[in-house]
Order: C-alpha cells, then structure tokens, then sequence
C-alpha cells in the first residue's frame, strides 16, 4: 500500500488479516503467552484503523513496529506479576499445525526450552533478538522499532545472541521418530514398566509443571531418570482410570493431552526428544493457560 492509493475498511481489515499470524507469532515469542500475545496483537489492530492507511508506504513493517512497542510495554508489566508467580512458570502453550516443524527455524522460535531462554532476557534484549534472529530484520529497522540508535540495539543484539547462544539446548523438530518414541513412553508409564521408562528417559531428563497455585503441580522441577520416572509412574497410577490420552503438536512438539472423563482438558504435556530419548517434559495444567489450548494456531515469519 502506497501512498496516494484509495482504501476503504474492507481494505483495512484484509491488510491487517493477510499479517495476523506474522503480528500473532511476533507478540507471541516477545511475551510466551497466547492470551497477552492475542490482546497486544488486538490492540495493534484498533491502532491500525485509527491510521490513515494511505499514508503507509509499507503495512507490514508499520504494523511489526506497532506490535513489537505494544509487545515490549505489555512484557515490562507481565516480567513483573511473573516474579510473584507461585512454582514453576511455564509458557503458555500453542497447538500448531503438523507442517509447522518444517520451517525449523520457527520451529525452534516456539519450542518451550527456547522461550524460557529468551525468559531470561530483559525486555529490549528479547525483542532484539526475536526480530533480528527469527524476524532477519536488520539493526536499522529494529532501532527504529524499539527506538534506540543504531550502535545501541548492535550491542544488544550482541549480548542477547551470547546469552542465548550459552543456554539453547539442541532442538529436535516433531517427527515419526519422536513419535515412535513417544508410543513406548506411553505404554511403558501406563504398564508400569520401569526398565522400559528408564531406557527412554534421558538421564538429565527434567520434568517441569505448571499449576499457578490454581491446582495441584510440583512446585519445583523433578530431574534425573530415576526420579522423573517415579514422578510418572505415581501420576499414571493416580489417574489411571480417571483421564483419558490423546496426542497433539504443540509449539512444534509433540504433546500429550489428558482430559477428564467429563472432557474437559487438565493437562498439555510437551514432549522434547533429542537422539531418541526424552530430555524434557512440559505440563501445563493452570486453567487459565488452557482457556484457548484446542485452538489451532498459524504461525509466520
């Protein structure tokens, strides 16, 4: 859209839908929750009818500024109800498309181990590198964005790819083979078998879950095999009978679903596998991180 070009609000809305899963998925990976990802991304589009739209050369990078500004202020307010966050926090998880895990870069964008790596970044240095690292917007544009000079948001960028750099993990995109590994974590946690459990845990596999002191989750993370499988085999006990299992692709993982026999949904558990092993478990069982948990989402960069 030029300037000088005739719109209308039909225009307006089919601009701003064509670049919702980018804005979506840009707000997402700043704050590592749907709902305030979906509020900011909302937000953006009530300033976006407020504009003239004729006079944006460019929507697509007006709206990423608009969105990533919302974004930076929304994850300022977020970092700090966080800090008083009862147990583990864990983000809030997104069912994606079977062919996400084929762009492996936004694969790995939205897997659980790397936001909580960007987690442990200050706002700025998040946004930087989400936009220049994911995004491959250049130093110029993101200064402008996050409005800080050139040689600044380079530092940033510096620091943030350092830190990153020193805590990803290696990141395996869902597969059949992680599939086929999760069919014999599966019978062997319902069986009780032990030795089959051990042999499909990694050692330093961690088990992290989430109940926002809303229901009943460890408050702390179980690692080690040994561990981890007791934890697992004492919680399939436990709801044997009482839960019902299906599988799902969450943020570019597989994940296993346990509903209650009335339906509803208690748990989201992401599975990350690396070298045929499980290295980490994900639940998320606070309510209010399950609210839009079934819808699928698009995701773009």
């Amino acid at each position: 859209m030029t300037a000088g070009t005739e719109s209308g609000p039909r225009d307006e809305v089919d601009a701003f839908d064509r670049l919702r899963p980018l804005l979506f998925t840009i707000a997402y990976e700043m704050l590592g929750s749907a709902a305030d990802a979906e509020d900011v991304v909302q937000d953006s589009y009530l300033r976006w009818r407020a504009t003239d739209p004729a006079q944006v050369r460019h929507p697509r990078a007006y709206l990423t500024q608009i969105v990533t500004r919302q974004a930076l202020n929304q994850l300022r307010t977020v970092r700090r109800r966080r800090e008083e966050y009862v147990g583990s926090w864990l983000p809030e998880p997104v069912r994606t498309e079977s062919d996400a895990s084929h762009d492996v870069l936004l694969a790995e964008s939205v897997s659980m181990a790397m936001l909580l790596v960007l987690e442990t970044l200050g706002p700025t240095e998040r946004a930087v590198f989400v936009l220049a690292e994911v995004f491959g917007h250049s130093m110029v544009e993101i200064a402008e964005m996050v409005g800080k000079s050139d040689a600044t948001v380079r530092q940033i960028a510096h620091r943030a790819r350092a830190h990153v750099r020193e805590r990803r993990k290696r990141f395996e995109p869902d597969s059949d083979t992680s599939r086929a590994v999760i069919g014999t974590f599966l019978r062997a946690a319902r069986t009780g078998d032990v030795a089959t459990l051990m042999e499909v845990l990694a050692p330093d596999v961690v088990q992290i879950s989430d109940g926002g002191g809303r229901v009943h989750a460890a408050r702390h993370p179980v690692v080690g095999a040994q561990r981890v499988a007791g934890y697992l085999l004492g919680l399939a006990r436990k709801l044997l009978g009482d839960m019902t299992v299906e599988l799902g692709t969450y943020n570019a993982l597989p994940a296993v679903l346990l509903r209650g026999l009335d339906g509803r949904l208690d748990t989201v558990e992401l599975i990350e596998i690396t070298g045929g092993r499980v290295t980490a478990l994900y639940a998320i069982r606070n309510p209010d991180k399950l609210h839009t948990a079934e819808l699928t989402r698009a995701l773009e960069r």
